[in-house]
């Protein structure tokens, strides 16, 4: 009988315990992986942002416009390649409890700052010489059924047509898709001309520009530049890459990683504490089979790694389970949730994080039972038999 018979055997002596543990762990990785692959999807927008891409705000906030000449200005900076500009339209389909994420753009320029966005020829071609036509990520046409050659009605919360009326019609002449499946297909784009001809109030206005640099290392430059150029203007303007505007979008709805870190933090406290002196109490009921295995010519330190691995195995046991059902969840979910989480999965990352966290659960409750049971003494032991 050689040591992982052994191991194999004592951890799964009491049936309804190794159960009880496993689930505890498994349960605790459930969460993590969980969470994890949430975790990595709201934070992706920083790790898929171009290098060379930066977005310029209102200094005030975000959600305050800009004068749409600022367009045309910033474009003839130096180390600019391509400007453009998008507006948020606050869309809904039918029903306010049915938003849309839509934006009126510059179709040529906003396909050209964004060249990850693919379609067939034809479509993109019909984007840009169709006044009304609305370009839809492939997994926002998948939630309502769309396809090319739909006519839909957008109605918006926020603006409103100089007739009194919020409701715009469009004509879905393209879908947009990306090869990396973590690029968002989830929003639709539109002709900004084709909605500010028609409103009410706020008219030549935009919302952001999108900036393609040259190279990478202009970025420091062409931000200053355009931050000065409009510095000590009714709309002073704050221009940083896309990867840092990204992360301070993310940063809006709170500190998503302290909260996942403190849920997750919580779990594995609880269980390291549970298995922990459930190991402890399993150990000590078999000191007198520890001391019999002394006695049969068991050294101390092969007891020591014996005892070791039995709570590494029991951790890693429970880990996979928890991970393996964790992403059976998030693969079952991951199409329903695609228009607003694009690319839900539990990346190789946050597994293997898993893993090495289940090797050092394993690690830290079994180190204490370990050494108790290296030091049991053979007399001592017996002797209470």
């Amino acid at each position: 009988m050689n040591d992982l018979t052994l191991i194999r055997k004592n951890l799964f002596r009491k049936k309804l315990r190794a159960i009880l543990l496993t689930l505890s762990i498994l349960i605790a990785f459930l969460i993590f992986g969980v969470l994890g692959a949430f975790h990595t999807v709201w934070t992706s927008g920083g790790a898929l942002a171009a290098d060379n891409r930066l977005i310029t705000v209102n200094r005030i906030n975000f959600t305050v416009s800009m004068p749409f000449a600022y367009w045309n200005r910033v474009a003839a900076i130096e180390g600019v390649e391509n400007v453009a500009h998008a507006s948020w339209f606050g869309g809904y389909f039918q029903e306010q409890t049915q938003q849309v994420q839509t934006f009126a753009v510059d179709p040529a320029t906003y396909l050209a700052a964004y060249p990850e966005l693919t379609m067939p020829a034809e479509q993109r071609q019909a984007f840009l010489d169709t006044r009304d036509c609305l370009l839809v990520g492939t997994d926002l046409a998948g939630q309502y059924g769309w396809s090319v050659g739909d006519t839909i009605p957008l109605l918006s919360n926020i603006w409103q047509k100089t007739d009194g009326t919020s409701s715009w019609t469009f004509n879905i002449c393209a879908i947009f898709d990306a090869e990396d499946d973590k690029v968002p297909a989830n929003y639709a784009v539109f002709h900004y001309d084709y909605y500010n001809e028609a409103l009410a109030f706020n008219s030549d206005q935009v919302g952001w520009l999108i900036i393609n640099t040259t190279d990478p290392s202009f970025n420091d430059q062409v931000s200053r530049a355009v931050d000065e150029l409009f510095a000590n203007s009714p709309s002073e303007t704050e221009t940083t890459t896309e990867a840092a505007f990204n992360e301070a979008f993310a940063n809006q709805f709170g500190n998503i990683a302290l909260i996942l870190l403190f849920v997750v933090g919580s779990a594995f406290t609880t269980i390291l504490i549970i298995v922990g002196f459930t190991m402890v109490t399993a150990i000590n009921e078999r000191t007198g089979e520890i001391a019999v295995m002394k006695t049969l010519g068991f050294p101390a330190p092969r007891i020591f790694r014996m005892v070791l691995a039995e709570s590494v195995m029991l951790s890693l046991v429970g880990g996979l389970l928890g991970l393996g059902l964790a992403n059976l969840m998030i693969s079952g979910v991951a199409d329903a949730a695609a228009a607003f989480l694009p690319g839900l999965a539990l990346s190789a990352q946050v597994f293997w994080v898993g893993v090495g966290l289940a090797i050092l659960l394993g690690l830290l409750t079994g180190i204490v039972p370990a050494i108790n049971a290296q030091r049991v003494k053979i007399i001592t032991a017996l002797g209470k038999q």
